[in-house]
């Protein structure tokens, strides 16, 4: 008598059953629509609206592209690489973009549940965040600390201008308009850590 192929062998089984819960928490820390994420992985809304009500397991091959859409091996979102509940981020498997001028270093991984992100932004001379092809404005709530590594920078928050030194450090309400500008001559390195919504009005 033939014996059908195992369920397992096709399809994964997350046997703490919060890979669905884990794929929409970490497209939501990440910003994306269901669309987006449609779009960036190449799964359709309605299976990846099934896999994160926990309505289906994805294949092996639907994982990988759910993964690669957010920016993350296999591994990572299935954590298998992780331990001791500790998140490696290693230098060479960061996140990374560039656009006019400014480049962006994601120093954490996208985790469920993850309320501050830190990232290590470059700014040319001349170069200023917040162009059009930037991340939207902060979620209400949200703070921003940045710190200095080198160089000179200028942070512009509801129409003030602020004006830091190499060693400097400013906190502010990160769901108000701002930008930061580079005049200096020379490039620009600083750590921006972002945490929502901690305000209270």
């Amino acid at each position: 008598m033939a014996t059908a192929a195992p369920q397992a062998a096709s399809t994964i089984s997350d046997p703490t059953a919060t890979l669905g819960p884990r794929i929409r928490a970490l497209r939501e820390a990440m910003g994306f629509s269901l669309r987006e994420l449609t779009e960036r992985s190449g799964v359709s809304a309605p299976m990846l609206s099934q896999v994160e009500r926990g309505e289906t397991s994805p294949t092996l091959a639907v994982a990988g592209k759910i993964a690669k859409g957010l920016e993350l091996t296999l591994s990572q979102l299935l954590r298998l690489d992780e331990g001791q509940h500790v998140a490696i981020s290693r230098a060479t498997g960061r996140r990374r973009s560039e656009r006019g001028g400014h480049r962006i270093e994601e120093l954490t991984p996208p985790l469920p549940g993850q309320r501050a992100d830190v990232s290590l932004h470059v700014l040319e001379p001349g170069a200023t965040t917040g162009g059009r092809k930037d991340p939207p404005m902060h979620e209400p709530g949200s703070r921003e600390t940045a710190v200095v590594l080198a160089g000179t920078l200028a942070l512009v928050v509801d129409g003030a201008r602020h004006e830091l030194q190499e060693g400097d450090s400013v906190t502010f309400d990160a769901d108000l308009p701002h930008h930061f500008e580079n005049e200096g001559e020379e490039a620009t390195r600083f750590l921006a850590v972002i945490a929502a919504g901690l305000r209270r009005s």
